[in-house]
């Protein structure tokens, strides 16, 4: 599973979390129920964010079911999105198309095993196989998957046009496109037309932050393969990225404080806060000591920070979720109590206890003062 927003139960509410593992576990079991087991290898963390948007718009709850108990959920049972549900069977389409897509660019570059020319062509027919299951699904919610196709057909010849002195948002275009299509749909789905526009703005900004921490974290493994780098190729450093992606969610959350929404809690938590931890979270692993990405930073070994922001060691998420654990035992005592013991490395070691506390710091109204009444999920507060 790959993707952008990856939250952990010990950064989010507990509702809030439950109601998050019921999106992703409804999309897997989709992909499953619509083409087979094989196609939920395209089950992603961001695909997901499609029906959420979707649930949010819509007068009533969308429809769950009970799922039988899975490894991936420790062997418990959930109560997950209906297979029926349109905004599942997006989501799923658009997961298939993607990763159709990225598989073909794998293929194309001949990674690891697809040096092999049998594994590339069962890499490929796979692809081929996900693309046009991703299509016929796309069809019957009414999404014309052709966007997606386009976008990803342009990709190359935009990359081909990067040099340095481009700007890397050329490269990053056909990701916004696709992803604006995508979040832009739901707003037809849920019969809220006045949404369409600020969707699509707010998916042109999360697909341009996609894509570019997705570069931040391949930047070595590119170096080292002789592979595309449009951060690279467009002589763009981590400051600059860093700025780039600051800039994009400051623009998404205004556009997303102007939808219409029936309930805006998940979204809030997912494409406002997650999305925030996620750029956070990257650009910190990129730039701490010992991390070879191969970014240039700001001369005399001071670490690239954008404006307003403190110059010094880049400190690394105590929390380790969804990310390389940085530093094993201190990830383990920072989430078993939720953040109040902090290690010696942490903002937050000298904060106070409130501070400290993950439930504060990430529940939607910002403060355990008033918790209960705002968000009615924040049970330790």
């Amino acid at each position: 599973m790959f993707g952008v927003v990856r939250p952990c139960r010990h950064r989010m509410c507990g509702k809030l979390h439950t109601a998050w593992l019921g999106h992703l576990c409804g999309l897997c079991l989709t992909l499953r129920d619509e083409h087979g087991h094989r196609a939920r290898l395209a089950t992603n963390y961001d695909g997901l964010l499609i029906s959420v948007l979707l649930e949010a718009q819509r007068a009533a709850p969308a429809p769950y079911r009970p799922a039988a108990p899975c490894a991936l959920r420790g062997f418990q049972r959930a109560s997950v999105l209906s297979s029926a549900d349109p905004g599942a069977r997006l989501a799923a389409a658009v997961s298939l198309v993607l990763a159709a897509g990225k598989t073909r660019d794998h293929v194309a570059d001949r990674d690891g095993a697809l040096r092999v020319p049998a594994l590339a062509g069962v890499a490929g027919r796979l692809a081929d196989g996900w693309a046009e299951a991703g299509a016929r699904t796309g069809s019957g919610v009414g999404f014309d998957t052709g966007v997606l196709f386009a976008a990803l057909a342009r990709q190359a010849e935009l990359e081909s046009r990067v040099v340095p002195g481009v700007p890397v948002l050329v490269a990053t275009e056909p990701t916004e496109t696709a992803v604006a299509a995508a979040f832009a749909h739901t707003a037809t789905l849920a019969g809220r037309p006045g949404n369409a526009a600020g969707l699509a703005e707010v998916g042109r900004y999360f697909g341009r932050i996609a894509h570019l921490l997705d570069a931040v974290e391949d930047h070595a493994d590119d170096a080292v393969r002789g592979a595309f780098n449009p951060l690279r190729a467009s002589g763009t450093d981590l400051a600059q990225a860093r700025r780039l992606c600051e800039d994009a969610h400051h623009g998404l959350r205004l556009a997303l404080a102007d939808l219409e929404l029936r309930d805006r809690r998940l979204v809030r938590a997912l494409l406002d806060r997650e999305v925030a931890d996620a750029i956070e979270r990257t650009f910190a692993l990129a730039g701490r000591p010992g991390a070879d990405h191969g970014l240039p930073l700001v001369p005399h070994g001071r670490s690239a920070q954008p404006a307003g922001h403190p110059v010094g060691r880049p400190e690394p998420r105590p929390d380790g979720c969804g990310a390389p654990l940085v530093r094993g035992g201190a990830c383990v005592l920072t989430t078993c109590t939720c953040g109040l013991w902090q290690p010696r490395w942490s903002k937050h070691r000298r904060s106070n206890c409130g501070d400290r506390c993950w439930c504060t710091r990430h529940c939607d109204c910002g403060s355990c003062s008033n918790c209960g009444s705002c968000c009615d999920c924040c049970d330790c507060c």
